[in-house]
């Protein structure tokens, strides 16, 4: 989203752009996310939410999506849906192949790379998707993000002085099917978000969450992570199979994930299900100001996961930020 936002832009401000893919196809993880891209409702919501997060970004966020999502639909990309179905957020939903080819013909394409070499002379915007794959082979977590999203874009930001913001070890991610490996097109349908009408315990059930979780329940797959082999069981009353969460049932989560082969016992009438955490984004990353220049470089700029400090201590939408500081780069660096 953030790369090809930018070079979009930058093609309407009458550059010429040159975006180098390092992946095997194009879209990054915005090609394998529900493609849903909102704000929160009201502003004090995030900042309540993403207590810790760099407000001046908040706001930026806050304030310039409508007009971003607008510009997404007039550059022909179909809205699936004009609303986000939670009265938290205002937003749209896009089908992210739609999106991630609308933004392609937009950039006009994208040249794909093994290894860049040597930088190309010029305002440089990093997009690489920060690095959940690294993270999670670290934590032995599973991945549900593209794999090729390690860090290029932190290290680049490095190398040249950048500082960095919020905490490097804090991520978004879903609760999976305990499984070892899940395809890229299965993340969407096999995610497990029914944490809140569940007792959730650690897989040896000498730990237990407490209270209530977010209705994000990113920190309850945090808890998860911190647990032995990252995983958990969620324990759900008869009561609570019909129950609905965005589209679906309890009942075909749970059924989705005994499809994919996690462990699902039965106590009674109780259902049990063995889930494993995954990483999404990671949260932490370069230090940006309002207008997405990375602090303590020059001529570098950054959006999309590889900035950092914007969600930090709670969660909002990566694909809005990225859409936002996406746009914005373009016109700094062209400014």
């Amino acid at each position: 989203m953030a790369g090809l936002t930018a070079a979009a832009r930058a093609r309407e401000l009458g550059a010429e752009p040159l975006v180098l893919e390092k992946g095997d196809r194009v879209g990054g993880s915005m090609l394998l996310s529900s493609c849903v891209i909102w704000r929160h409702r009201d502003f004090a919501d995030f900042r309540a939410e993403c207590p810790g997060g760099d407000e001046a970004l908040q706001r930026v966020i806050f304030e310039r999506l409508d007009e971003g999502l607008d510009w997404l639909e007039s550059l022909g990309a179909p809205v699936t849906e004009p609303e986000t179905g939670n009265p938290r957020t205002v937003g749209r939903r896009f089908d992210p192949r739609a999106l991630t080819e609308t933004l392609v013909r937009a950039a006009n394409g994208v040249r794909h790379v093994s290894d860049t070499g040597t930088w190309p002379v010029g305002p440089l915007v990093l997009a690489t998707g920060g690095f959940p794959a690294r993270l999670a082979s670290e934590r032995d977590l599973l991945l549900r993000a593209n794999r090729w999203s390690v860090g290029d874009g932190l290290e680049v930001g490095r190398e040249r002085g950048a500082e960095t913001a919020g905490d490097l070890d804090e991520f978004y991610g879903r609760a999976l099917p305990a499984v070892d490996q899940i395809a890229e097109a299965d993340f969407v349908r096999l995610t497990q978000l029914y944490g809140r009408y569940a007792t959730v315990t650690s897989e040896d059930g000498s730990e237990r969450f407490e209270g209530e979780p977010t209705w994000s329940e990113t920190d309850l797959v945090q808890q998860i992570a911190r647990w032995p082999r990252g995983r958990a069981w969620y324990t759900v009353e008869p009561a609570a199979l019909q129950k609905r969460v965005r589209e679906r049932t309890v009942a075909e989560m749970i059924e989705a994930a005994r499809a994919a082969g996690a462990p699902v016992r039965k106590d009674g009438r109780r259902l049990s299900v063995l889930v494993r955490a995954s990483v999404t984004q990671t949260l932490g990353g370069l230090r940006i100001d309002p207008h997405a220049r990375v602090k303590g470089t020059d001529g570098l700029y950054a959006a999309g996961a590889d900035v950092g400090g914007i969600a930090t201590g709670g969660y909002s939408s990566g694909l809005a930020a990225a859409l936002v500081f996406g746009r914005i780069a373009a016109e700094t660096a062209l400014s």
